[in-house]
């Protein structure tokens, strides 16, 4: 199951963008719609709102009285583009027509949600009904009702009173009254109340008229006394009346009286207190308010009106009832295939709520059959979710007094995850504040986060690390060691997704320099430091205030710069204190100063501490309170700021002085108030910039007289330690709170809500008493009051506390699990009853212990491990049971929590996780190296998760760069342990991914690299499958010199690096020049050097990354040989023309043999014989594998010193070359007739035939020459 997240997150650097998640399907969701009761006004357009989204974006129609709305048909009817909206024009319409009862639909492919029953009424404002007023006498001092009787308008109107001749509010009192019905009540009449106009007005808040009921006459007859009277209710009428009111609204009891003189009211609620955070007594205390009403206002409220000549009550009996309202709506659920889901509509009401179920608008028992659909009153069960069975639901809950209407879509998606969290995010923190690391997913099933720090080291969701639900990391007290590399990587059945972040953990910014207070004459310049240290990463800005307040723009006196600030040519205005702020991106420091100016260097003064104060006088003496007076001392030329009063109590803490109060440095005397029983020494300590005096000498003992407490002891507690205690607990008062000898404590308790009196119990000396044989978590009523010999403290406060708690009685019943996953199940219980929780509810504890695979029988099952644990706090019935071992039996029960501790274990309850995707393979492990090819070994996952279904195997090459090249795939089959993998280019890096696979898909890889061997007669063996011998990196570098180049030859043992043949001039200031060799090979030759040159040769293995030098050989020195000038003439060499005698020589000689065989044999074709065949001398020569394999293939295949090699790399000859080697090396085939010269000329035996590219490769330079001898 997926959760969504916020597009939008903030880390400690800022707001970022999340990446946006493809659009996936969603069945509708109704977004805004008009209130369930819509009163529209027929001056205006009817407008019934109707908004709602879903991909697609849904389309919208509309019923009517439970019938489908033609919107089309009515002209008058509009609905907004893109939107459900109705606009319905009443204009020269009856608006009567209009009143209905409507509904919306949005609908799209995968479902239909529907909005509420909006009932649509015209607003109204009727005429007041015809009716004669009487005009009324009566004598003064007796009661009086008004009747308004106002006409039913929609919505109610607003009634009051007025007098029509000065058309102004009448005014009301606790005497004249406007009941909650707009009658006008008068507890006793006066002759002033003689009018003619007594009017009643109903004000109809949407057509905002306002109609008029005719005027009442009273006449208010003078009696020379009126009788006064004992009080009486007018309204509600009797002793007792009842009202309902529904949860959530407001409650209104309303009591008016009758009596002279006018009776004043007061408010009670029988056994309970009035809630006096929701409640107001309003209208001369004649109507008591109370809001947001719940079950517990229910009750017996009695309103009394009293006056001199007696009082009367009258009980209202309150009653509670609710329209449904909600404990858990369902919520939207996105669920892979296969997935379990519950839907829950849990309300509540009085009576209960119906709950009906539909599905698209349709009833449930209407819907199309679903074996995979289960219906149990409030909870729809979804068991294993095919694709297209994505729907909406909704639930009705309805009694007589409303509904609720609930939407849910099921959405059934396959989604790898996804990381939304921006790649490469940095992360930058000061040490020890927190750092929030964020990793926002998508996926169906819901992804599993972890985060690595590094590569390899993965978190654990202990101190300093804390993993949220949504994925983010949170290290609370950042530290420099935290600073790096993290990779949080998303896991479902589907896949994996991986997101890199980087933190910084920075050095706090602290001035290490502070400016200082400074003292300058008028004129000259003055100089504050403030040097700063910070992280080296981080730029500090620097910034000056003067008093609090930014230095004055365009001054050109004030000369900021990077650690300091002058201000040249001061003046008296300059003086004040200046503030240094150091600001960077993460965090601040700042320091201050003060700057004083003077006329001339004479006048600067000398600053110190002042002196102590003198003379201390006590006078006005009273009982809590002395008048003290002192003489200041020398300030030495800094003012006092202050002087600090202190005082030792002799009594209780001989030796202690205590801040008493403080006095601004002007003054010399103040008022000092004094506890009772305590013996009094004063002292002063005055202070300048400078710093504080010595004390002064202590004023002379002042005595207060004993009193009884002030206070009592605070933090007072009340509960159990045993089932059958309360142990009340106090903090106790100090010496100076004492007041008096004597002090202890009077301790009162009772059990609440048990009708008992209370028990007192005194102690002295202690902090704690402890009451035995109380029941179990009963609550109680405690107080303790401090007394000493003089009298009682002041009233204690009450506190409620609890008794001792005993464990649980019972276990949790109906325990039920649904698995999600093959990682994530959620169980489900039975809350136990209050009784017998026997404690305060901490909560529920889920015990779960894996039993053994599925795959597995009981006999073959390991031993098992101790089992987990999770806590659902508070009064739950469900929780999840995440990190579960896939494809696994898992035994569970659920157990309560207490106080005290953990009640007995519900009856064990077993289930299965599915298939998961299996752990990296055990291991892997490379070996026989060749030119083109690698064996691969592995072991199988330490946890399959499921049935292996085999092995995928990804390989790619790597340059030298470090990219890679084109990958490719393989899967092998899982009762496989090792593959040969051919056709590899030799000398070349590998990258080996290795994962094992179940039914659910590849599970975490493995990564090996290794290199192929160099394609050379030596088969060196790749580095990764050496033992690296002690010693050097490197063994011996040889260096040999030729011409116009330098052979090295050298052994490297270390891992595989960038390696490099570097050289350069002896003695030059020239950089050294790098030729690159692969990393397996043993031997290279330096080409173009000059002649005549040293060189300083050397063999580096330089890191991949950084290119810095890791290993390196010992520096070779190497002398190139000079060349002497063979520029002359070569036809007057004599070894030239001896060579070319001989050769003709050797022409004739062979012309005479042919001429005698042609003679004596027959005649040959000679020409054609040359054209027609060629000498396999001449053909390339393949070099068997390993034959001289110590030389490498670019010696091997150079052509000898003074031969021509044409462009294509072949040697290039003559036509006389040709027939001559014909004739002198011959083969089969030739001269066949008679077979007489057969082999009689060849050079050598014959070669075995070669197969293969032969006629590709360069011909042997030794052959060509061969045909010459």
């Amino acid at each position: 199951m997926w959760y969504g997240v916020p597009w939008w997150t903030k880390h400690k650097t800022g707001a970022h963008p999340l990446l946006r998640v493809p659009p996936v399907p969603q069945p509708p969701t109704i977004t805004l719609q008009s209130p369930k009761d819509y009163i529209f006004d027929p001056r205006e357009n009817i407008v019934i709102i109707c908004e709602a989204k879903g991909k697609p974006h849904p389309s919208f129609s509309w019923t009517r009285n439970g019938s489908h709305f033609d919107v089309d048909v009515d002209s008058k009817v509009l609905m907004k583009p893109g939107s459900g909206t109705l606009v319905i024009d009443i204009s020269g319409e009856k608006a009567e027509a209009y009143e209905a009862t409507y509904q919306c639909l949005a609908h799209n492919e995968h479902g239909t949600a529907l909005s509420n029953d909006i009932v649509v009424r015209q607003s109204r404002s009727p005429l007041w009904s015809k009716e004669r007023t009487e005009a009324i006498t009566v004598q003064a001092g007796v009661s009086l009702v008004l009747h308004c009787r106002p006409p039913a308008g929609l919505p109610p109107p607003l009634i009051f009173w007025m007098d029509n001749s000065k058309f102004n509010i009448l005014p009301l009192s606790d005497r004249v009254f406007q009941a909650l019905n707009g009658d006008l009540y008068f507890s006793n009449v006066v002759p002033s109340d003689t009018r003619n106009d007594y009017i009643c007005f109903a004000r109809f808040p949407h057509t905002q008229t306002i109609q008029q009921k005719q005027p009442i006459s009273i006449t208010v007859l003078e009696n020379s006394q009126s009788a006064e009277r004992a009080p009486g209710f007018m309204a509600p009428v009797g002793a007792s009346s009842t009202q309902m009111v529904l949860r959530g609204q407001e409650l209104e009891l309303e009591c008016i009286p009758e009596g002279l003189p006018t009776p004043e009211i007061s408010w009670r609620k029988e056994g309970g207190e009035l809630p006096s955070n929701r409640m107001s007594i309003v209208g001369y205390q004649r109507t008591l308010r109370i809001s947001s009403v719940v079950e517990s206002d229910a009750g017996d409220y009695r309103c009394t009106a009293k006056n001199k000549l007696g009082s009367a009550e009258h009980s209202i009996k309150v009653t509670v009832q609710a329209s449904p309202f909600w404990i858990s709506a369902p919520r939207n659920l996105i669920l892979a295939p296969n997935e379990t889901g519950i839907l829950n509509c849990r309300v509540s009401g009085d009576p209960k709520p119906k709950i009906t179920w539909s599905i698209n608008g349709m009833p449930v028992d209407n819907a199309p059959l679903d074996p995979s659909r289960k219906v149990e009153e409030d909870t729809v069960i979804l068991n294993h979710v095919q694709s297209g069975s994505s729907a909406v639901y909704q639930c009705n809950a309805s009694n007589e007094f409303g509904y609720l209407l609930a939407n849910a879509f099921v959405s059934v998606l396959a989604e790898p995850p996804r990381v939304l969290t921006p790649p490469n995010n940095v992360y930058q923190v000061i040490t020890n504040n927190m750092a929030l690391l964020d990793c926002a997913s998508f996926g169906s099933p819901m992804p599993t986060i972890t985060w690595f720090k590094g590569s390899t080291t993965a978190i654990q969701n202990v101190d300093p690390y804390v993993i949220h639900e949504n994925g983010t990391l949170e290290i609370h007290t950042a530290q420099p060691v935290n600073s790096g590399r993290y990779t949080c990587i998303a896991t479902n059945a589907l896949g994996i997704k991986e997101n890199h972040v980087k933190l910084e953990v920075k050095e706090p910014t602290r001035i290490l320099r502070l400016p200082e207070y400074k003292v300058v004459e008028r004129n000259m310049d003055a100089v504050f430091e403030c040097r700063v240290k910070h992280d080296p990463s981080l730029v500090p800005t620097v910034t000056w205030l003067k008093d609090n307040k930014a230095l004055p723009l365009g001054d050109n006196r004030f000369v900021v710069e990077k650690d300091s600030l002058t201000i040249r040519d001061v003046s008296e205005e300059d003086k004040g204190t200046y503030t240094c702020i150091m600001n960077t991106s993460l965090d601040q420091d700042s320091a201050s100063a003060m700057l004083t100016v003077v006329d001339n260097p004479m006048s600067i003064p000398q600053y110190n501490q002042p002196d102590p104060p003198s003379d201390l006088e006590l006078t006005d003496q009273m009982d809590r309170s002395v008048q003290l007076t002192w003489i200041p001392g020398d300030e030495h030329n800094s003012p006092t700021q202050k002087f600090v009063i202190q005082y030792e109590d002799l009594l209780h803490q001989p030796d202690v002085w205590v801040n008493l109060t403080e006095v601004a440095g002007s003054g010399t005397t103040a008022r000092l108030q004094l506890s009772p029983y305590v013996y009094y020494s004063f002292r002063i300590l005055a202070q300048n910039h400078v710093g504080f005096s010595q004390p002064s000498h202590p004023s002379r003992q002042y005595r207060t007289n004993p009193a009884a407490p002030d206070v009592n002891p605070s933090d007072v507690q009340a509960s159990g330690t045993d089932h059958n205690n309360l142990v009340i607990s106090w903090k106790p008062l100090t010496g100076l709170q004492a007041n008096g000898p004597a002090l202890r404590y009077k301790i009162l308790w009772r059990q609440k809500d048990a009708d008992q009196e209370w028990v007192e119990e005194t102690v002295a000396n202690a902090s704690r008493h402890v009451v035995t044989d109380t029941p179990t978590y009963a609550p109680y009523e405690v107080k303790v009051q401090a007394v000493n010999d003089y009298g009682s403290g002041p009233e204690p406060q009450l506190v409620l506390g609890y008794s001792g708690e005993d464990l649980p009685s019972s276990a949790p019943e109906g325990v039920q699990v649904m698995v999600h996953n093959s990682t994530l199940a959620e169980v489900h219980w039975e809350p136990i009853s209050s009784s017998t929780v026997r404690g305060k509810l901490q909560g529920y504890k889920v015990y779960y212990k894996r039993e053994r695979g599925v795959h597995e029988t009981e006999a073959e099952a390991p031993e098992g491990a101790a089992p987990q644990t999770v806590t659902f706090g508070g009064d739950l019935s469900e929780g999840r049971l995440p990190g579960l071992r896939p494809y696994s039996v898992y035994d569970l029960h659920v157990s309560v929590l207490n106080g005290k501790g953990e009640g007995p274990p519900s009856p064990s309850r077993s289930f299965s996780t599915p298939e998961g995707v299996p752990e990296q393979p055990g291991f892997l492990e490379i070996s026989n190296p060749n030119v083109d090819s690698l064996t691969l070994e592995w072991g199988p996952p330490l946890n399959h998760n499921g049935r292996l279904t085999g092995y995928t195997l990804k390989y790619q090459p790597v340059n030298s760069t470090s990219e890679l090249g084109p990958a490719k795939l393989m899967t092998i089959a899982a009762n496989q342990t090792s593959v040969t993998l051919v056709n590899l280019k030799s000398s070349t890096l590998y990258k080996f991914y290795f994962y094992a696979t179940t039914i659910k898909g590849s599970g975490p890889s493995i990564t090996k690299e290794a290199f192929t061997v160099m394609d050379t007669a030596v088969g060196v063996l790749c580095p990764v499958c050496l033992a690296r011998p002690p010693g050097p990196v490197f063994g011996p570098l040889n260096a040999t010199a030729s011409e116009d180049g330098a052979m090295l030859n050298w052994e490297y043992f270390g891992q595989p690096r960038n390696i490099f043949v570097e050289y350069t001039v002896e003695h030059s200031k020239e950089e050294w020049k790098r030729e690159a060799v692969n990393s397996s090979a043993h031997s290279f030759t330096i080409k173009g050097l000059k002649p005549g040159a040293s060189y300083k040769v050397r063999v580096v293995a330089r890191d991949p990354v950084t290119d810095s030098m890791v290993h390196s050989t010992e520096e070779e020195l190497v002398s190139v040989p000079a060349v002497a000038n063979r520029q002359v003439d070569i036809a007057t060499q004599g070894w030239f023309i001896g060579l070319m005698c001989a050769i003709a020589l050797l022409i004739l000689v062979l012309l005479i043999v042919c001429f005698i065989k042609r003679n004596k044999g027959g005649k040959y074709p000679v020409k054609e014989k040359e054209e027609a065949h060629q000498d396999p001398e001449i053909q390339p020569m393949k070099e068997d594998d390993g034959t001289f394999g110590e030389y490498s293939d670019t010696e091997d295949n150079k052509p000898l010193k003074g031969s021509r090699t044409a462009s294509n790399g072949t040697v290039r000859r003559d036509e006389s070359d040709d027939s001559l080697v014909d004739y002198g090396e011959g083969g089969d085939g030739q001269f066949n007739e008679d077979g007489s010269f057969i082999g009689q000329y060849s050079g050598k035996k014959e070669k075995d035939t070669h197969e293969g590219n032969e006629s590709s490769e360069a011909p042997s330079p030794v052959n060509a020459m061969n045909s010459f001898i």
